[in-house]
């Protein structure tokens, strides 16, 4: 089935707009590529030094251009519970790449942090900044030009997207991503969250909250909730990077290591040795781009993707716009409720038919371009499917069930949990925000209340402790964007807020910082831009303005003169506790460089 004719329109302006970028990008690919197997282009003390450890066999093999060599770029590390399962992959991935006859290196390794970990804390504002960092790292391992393919090993929040925009920058590559599965289900994420909630009202201790916690998040993989970890890996599949079937499958399983060796093999294929060349460059085009929002949506996915996927898609010379995500959002129907949009979390999600049943309900309403490239090959339709472990010990696929395993969790595309998606855009003359609102209850999508500013997130919470938080307001947390502090999470503020919620206040929150994936029910205007480190109308707001938040129009307003508006000087804030300790002078350079959130908030694209 074609795809639906205001799918369609939305690409078709796309790709129009995205002319004056993807036409060069595009002809450095092919220029790239055209230059053929690479090795053949290195002298003889580069090639010796490229394959100084290998073995006899595979020195021989790399000295011409016939075997083809795989580079691995790997985000291990063993604190991180998504990414400590990567440990044993390289060792996997070569045995299979020697089974295909071709020769794998780990090219480069990538660093990897913790949103969970630095939640609240100053290393929190260097997390935006690793996206671009990683995309980096990954470009010097790749840099040796010594690899005809690569696999990218990544999970987690900034990760995924750091590895996309390397994997389009040597877009001449093929490349396929390789995930690690989430972890089993533990402590229920609405429980863990209940005790978060006694805990910041001093109805339970620290111990208490700890338990919680370590039920929760209690071993290798991703963590189970529906935040930017697990979008990625929806993100990653439904765009074609992953195999059919790959995201969400868990670690340390025979079908987990079969996939794995599966695309290791595929990988190997698709090189210019090969008969289906497949160059990462060439294969993402705006159709795969548009499919990735349609799948954001469709599930209810992480705020934080209206900036990746903002910046994946420019490093492939293509102009996504928050315009597009907003319009797209109108369309596309709400098929998947999980934490926080629901109860269940990712793998009752896989359970109840997961990546392939999804995938094959929004192709047959037309709601996905089936016809793009894949690494697996031509159409999604081969990703419409089920993936289980064979006898023979090899991946095996099946058609995706016609009707789901569990209707609180995935519905149909005849009866969706709601008819359009979970993201949109707010603009008005506070400047351009974006609000996730599938775990929002209707009655809260309109919002008028008198602001209560703060400049830090601490503040807030020492106002909730000290009682001052009362009556109906809207929070204003501002001097949070990219320039100002790296553009933080605020999660912390989701339970605080969420607690006054819960007691019948009117609350929201208007921010140009940022929230986890995994923040729901608070009506939450976020990445506001122009920031107010900029000096944008955020920085306008005086205490006791009323704002209203409509997402029902999308719309955003400060109810004061414009006149009025206009002539207010702009607050200032003192950033310099800011500026150093836990690495924050080494980022001076990104926030001094960093563009605005709505053009992917990235130091490569303004």
């Amino acid at each position: 089935m074609s795809a639906d004719s205001r799918i369609a329109a939305i690409t078709a302006r796309i790709v129009e707009r995205s002319k004056p970028f993807r036409e060069p990008y595009l002809e450095r690919v092919r220029n790239a590529a055209a230059k053929g197997v690479h090795r053949s282009v290195l002298g003889c003390g580069n090639l010796a030094h490229g394959f100084a450890v290998c073995s006899p066999s595979e020195k021989v093999a790399l000295s011409g251009d016939t075997v083809p060599n795989l580079g691995i770029i790997t985000s291990y590390n063993d604190m991180l519970s998504a990414h400590q399962p990567f440990e044993t992959y390289p060792a996997l991935i070569r045995e299979a790449a020697h089974e295909a006859g071709g020769i794998a290196q780990v090219a480069g390794g990538v660093p990897a942090m913790c949103d969970g970990v630095t939640q609240g804390q100053p290393g929190m504002e260097l997390s935006l900044f690793s996206r671009d960092l990683i995309a980096m790292a990954a470009g010097v391992g790749l840099s040796h030009n010594m690899f005809d393919s690569t696999v990218y090993l990544g999970v987690c929040d900034k990760i995924v997207p750091g590895l996309m925009i390397a994997a389009m920058t040597f877009g001449h590559l093929p490349a396929v991503f390789i995930p690690a599965g989430p972890m089993t289900s533990g402590l229920p994420n609405d429980e863990k969250s209940r005790v978060r909630q006694l805990f910041a009202e001093g109805k339970v201790g620290r111990d208490e909250l700890l338990e919680a916690e370590s039920k929760s998040y209690h071993g290798p993989g991703t963590c189970t909730f529906y935040g930017t970890a697990n979008s990625n890996q929806m993100l990653m599949e439904i765009m074609g990077f992953h195999l059919p079937g790959a995201s969400f499958i868990n670690p340390g399983t025979p079908l987990r290591d079969a996939l794995t060796r599966e695309a290791t093999k595929r990988a190997l294929a698709i090189t210019a040795l090969g008969n289906e060349f497949t160059p990462a460059g060439e294969m993402i085009d705006e159709r795969s781009i548009v499919n990735g929002v349609v799948g954001l949506h469709a599930t209810g996915g992480s705020t934080n993707h209206t900036m990746h996927l903002v910046a994946m898609a420019r490093a492939a010379g293509i102009a996504l716009t928050w315009q597009d995500i907003s319009e797209l959002s109108d369309i596309i129907p709400l098929l998947a409720r999980v934490y926080p949009n629901g109860l269940a979390d990712v793998n009752h999600f896989h359970a109840a038919g997961g990546m392939g049943y999804l995938i094959g309900q929004l192709l047959k309403k037309g709601l996905l371009h089936g016809d793009v490239r894949t690494v697996f090959g031509q159409g999604l339709d081969a990703y419409a499917i089920d993936v289980k472990l064979g006898a023979n010990g090899a991946v095996h696929r099946e058609p995706a069930p016609e009707q789901s395993h569990d209707p609180k969790v995935l519905a149909t595309i005849e009866h969706p949990f709601q008819p359009s998606g979970g993201l949109k855009m707010l603009t008005g003359n506070l400047g351009k925000a974006v609000i996730k609102i599938s775990a929002v209850k209707p009655e809260r999508h309109v919002i008028e209340a008198p602001a209560k500013i703060f400049h830090d997130q601490s503040e807030l919470q020492a106002a909730f402790k000290q009682g001052k938080l009362e009556g109906d307001f809207i929070a204003v947390v501002r001097f949070q964007g990219p320039k100002a502090n790296g553009m933080p999470e605020l999660h912390k503020l989701t339970t605080v807020l969420g607690i006054l919620q819960d007691r019948g206040q009117t609350v929201a929150l208007v921010t140009d910082g940022r929230m986890s994936g995994a923040s729901g029910k608070v009506p939450s205007a976020i990445h506001m831009t122009p920031e107010a480190k900029e000096g944008g109308p955020i920085a306008r707001i005086r205490e006791g303005d009323v704002i209203r938040l409509d997402a029902i129009h999308g719309t955003i307003q400060l109810l004061v003169d414009a006149a009025e508006l206009e002539s207010r000087a702009p607050a200032e804030a003192d950033l310099s506790q800011n500026e150093f300790g836990m690495g924050r002078e080494m980022f001076a350079p990104f926030r001094a460089a960093v563009g605005a959130a709505e053009h992917g908030a990235s130091v490569f694209f303004q």
